[in-house]
């Protein structure tokens, strides 16, 4: 999600970092729909997904290896409104510019190359999906 040239993230409150929206998919979620639930619920703004920019196994990507297999989707979202507002699970919510992303990220869920990723996606929307 950005406003203007900015990136949404939320600080997890478990972990204390920082990272995008997310979450698993609920039974009868499809991936767009997860997308935009999970950033209301962590975040307080409403959006709508509108371009699959990323499907990525998270084991190729470097972050901490798990027990399960993930493939990660990434969506550009538009904002529709609503005001930041902390959850159960985050307890922070900020908008970022690329020079000035927070270096405490939740790398179990976000590597800095992945953010990079989106705002090149937000510069150049024809870019294809990135996956594997």
């Amino acid at each position: 999600v950005f406003r203007g040239e900015e990136l949404l993230l939320v600080r997890e409150r478990r972990s204390g970092r920082w990272t995008f929206p997310g979450g698993w998919a609920d039974v009868g979620d499809t991936p767009s729909l997860a997308a935009e639930r999970e950033t209301l619920e962590e975040s307080g703004y409403r959006v709508r997904a509108h371009k699959l920019v990323a499907a990525w196994d998270k084991r190729r990507q470097g972050h901490p290896p798990g027990l399960f297999a993930i493939t990660k989707l990434f969506f550009l979202c538009e904002l529709l409104g609503g005001e930041p507002t902390p959850s159960l699970e985050t307890s922070e919510i900020g908008w970022f510019a690329q020079h000035a992303l927070p270096a405490d990220l939740s790398v179990g869920r976000v590597l800095r190359t992945q953010l990079e990723r989106m705002f090149e996606h937000r510069r150049d929307p024809g870019l294809p999906t990135d996956f594997d």
